[in-house]
């Protein structure tokens, strides 16, 4: 007997429904990141002789002042990785004698002191590797003129929770947020805010003129404003909103505006100056937003507490990597014009700041500094390349003494 079609369709269709479950059931779990340290030497490091570690060492020495107020005991965080600061003290104290802009002293310095230790997200030890600077941007200290968009201080009413204090595996992760009665409710995000959710509680410390300039201080975190009338100030991060970072130009690639190879904060920036009906909208998908502080005297200020060195300091995950912890970079950087090609960017730096979009083991933003040449590098920086962890000694006599493995999942 021939079988009746609508039963043969509907028994197929069962199958297929059956099977496209079970295929959801049985797929694989994306494998997390977790951060492996294998030990190398320094001939391991290409170009190690050829970089300038003298100016690594100032950065460097800025960080040893942080730890210097630390106690001894305290853990560098990202589960040990690095030890604690009494593990950093003598080689602290040894930096304070090598004198300023002695490379071949500095190299001594650090190969005598420290061991390398190449660093892989589970098997792969390639990231992602891209750029930050100092903007300058035109303000005033009252609302007038073209002088319309706020620069806003830290609300009165913001909460910022270190999660590390509740569960010791949430180490360099926050959150912030208001009170609501007895509840700590999440913080208006960016459109919200805009439009003056806020207006009681963030008070403006000055007022720029040009919306997506602002929009992208709000990225780099720091910069200074040109006065009217005379004089500069430069301020830097206070405090964020807690919402979550959106990158704007995977929302311009999706609309077919342009591609992963042409985007860059400086097409990004021409296309918001070029559409500034859309423009608000395309940049109220970043939800984050960020509030800032006056800096008086040396700056911009990272995560660490410290000003940054230009060229010479980076941000990393410090869920992953502990701040104050010099690394060997081995990646590529875009020339200062376009047309150009790309150059090597193999050197030491120091992680001493986090950001938004800061993800990942193998993850770094290199700080260019202040100007248009850090502005045309950092705005097209998006490189692949490997880095180098350098760890005391005592810790890697430590691992070695105990087989201890060093990972951080």
């Amino acid at each position: 007997m021939r079988p009746n079609p609508n039963q043969f369709a509907i028994v197929v269709a069962f199958l297929l429904v059956s099977a496209g479950v079970l295929l959801h059931l049985y797929r694989p779990a994306a494998v997390p990141d977790g951060l492996v340290l294998k030990q190398v030497a320094f001939d391991d490091l290409t170009g190690w002789r050829k970089d300038r570690q003298s100016q690594t060492l100032e950065a460097f020495g800025k960080s040893c002042a942080r730890f210097e107020t630390l106690p001894e005991k305290r853990s560098l965080g990202a589960k040990g990785v690095a030890g604690t600061v009494g593990d950093w003290r003598q080689s602290c104290l040894a930096a304070k004698t090598i004198p300023r802009g002695d490379d071949p002293a500095a190299r001594l310095f650090f190969e005598t002191r420290f061991t390398p230790y190449q660093a892989h997200n589970r098997d792969d030890p390639t990231g992602m590797f891209t750029g930050y600077y100092e903007p300058s941007l035109r303000g005033s200290l009252v609302k007038s003129g073209p002088f319309q968009t706020p620069l806003y201080a830290r609300p009165d009413d913001l909460i910022t929770v270190e999660l590390k204090n509740f569960r010791a595996d949430m180490r360099g992760r926050r959150i912030a947020g208001r009170l609501d009665g007895s509840r700590l409710v999440p913080y208006p995000e960016r459109k919200q805010i805009i439009a003056g959710a806020m207006a009681d509680q963030a008070k403006p410390l000055v007022w720029v003129d040009d919306n997506v300039s602002a929009f992208f201080l709000h990225i780099q975190g720091s910069g200074r404003v040109a006065l009217a009338g005379g004089g500069e100030m430069r301020v830097g991060y206070a405090a964020t909103n807690g919402q979550p970072y959106m990158a704007i130009g995977r929302e311009l690639i999706r609309r077919g505006v342009m591609t992963k190879k042409t985007v860059s904060l400086q097409t990004i920036r021409a296309w918001l100056k070029e559409n500034p009906a859309a423009a608000p909208g395309v940049m109220n998908m970043n939800k984050s937003f960020v509030f800032f502080r006056e800096l008086i005297g040396d700056g911009p200020i990272g995560a660490q507490g410290v000003a940054l060195t230009q060229e010479r300091s980076m941000a990393v995950d410090r869920k992953y990597i502990p701040l104050g912890v010099p690394i060997w970079l081995e990646a590529t950087a875009p020339a200062q014009k376009a047309d150009r090609p790309d150059q090597k960017l193999h050197r030491l730096l120091v992680a001493q700041d986090t950001g938004g979009a800061i993800r990942g083991p193998v993850r770094g933003d290199i700080f260019w500094g202040y100007g248009d040449r850090a502005e045309q590098i950092a705005g097209r920086m998006k490189h692949a390349g490997r880095y180098f962890l350098l760890l005391p000694k005592t810790i890697a006599q430590r691992i070695e003494a105990t087989g201890e493995k060093i990972n951080a999942d």
